[in-house]
């Protein structure tokens, strides 16, 4: 893991200021875009059964009592219970893109963004893959890493998932980390993670995508 070479990247890339207000932002709006929302419950109206009244409404000495879809009672409907609704909020796209660089710089500044040329699949099947992700610091000592690639790689995945953390069978997740491809990571991957080791290719088409609100030309004044 020596140096290639130097890459320049623009200051609006990867030297911003941290904005915490920003990067809540974005991770609840994409916690709230995975909720399924899908919890459903009958409520009286709902449920199936007769609708007579169940007892008179005087002269018994006990509650008032409807039909036996009442709430109150075992296998009736349910008062005030959960129907499928979207989670889902909104946030302007600029500010979603503004989030994802500052991410990125955030990692940058503290020396926690390693950009590798490439990953392939045939690279890492003679590896002592435990002793790589420790010596370079990516292994679960250090926080584990979080690895982003342009493509999908399933020999990577499955080196990373060889002996999972109790409870992380998840494909991608091993105990030294996850990896993951571009299209699937987002601004809490890169906040939550000890490193974030990314392909050159992932990192520029990320940072394309994600420069909406950049003003890449100066109105300039015009003369007649």
């Amino acid at each position: 893991m020596e140096p290639l070479r130097f890459a320049t990247y623009p200051s609006t890339h990867l030297h911003l200021p941290l904005r915490k207000d920003i990067l809540h932002r974005a991770v609840i709006f994409e916690g709230d875009g995975t909720r399924q929302g899908t919890a459903s419950t009958k409520h009286r109206g709902e449920v199936r059964g007769s609708s007579a009244k169940i007892r008179p409404q005087k002269g018994t000495g006990r509650a008032r009592l409807g039909d036996k879809k009442s709430p109150m009672l075992v296998g009736g409907g349910r008062a005030h219970g959960p129907h499928p609704r979207d989670f889902s909020t909104k946030l302007p796209r600029k500010i979603y893109d503004l989030a994802w660089r500052t991410a990125l710089s955030y990692r940058y500044r503290k020396g926690e963004l390693i950009i590798v040329q490439k990953c392939r699949d045939g690279d890492v099947q003679g590896w002592d893959f435990e002793e790589v992700m420790n010596v370079n610091g990516w292994g679960r000592a250090d926080g584990r890493s979080l690895i982003v690639t342009r493509d999908r790689l399933p020999g990577l995945i499955e080196r990373m998932t060889e002996k999972p953390r109790a409870g992380r069978e998840k494909e991608g997740v091993g105990r030294h980390g996850k990896v993951v491809a571009e299209d699937d990571v987002d601004v809490k991957d890169l906040l939550t993670m000890g490193r974030v080791v990314i392909e050159k290719r992932a990192l520029d088409s990320i940072l394309r995508e994600h420069e909406s609100d950049i003003v890449k030309e100066v109105a300039r004044a015009t003369y007649s």
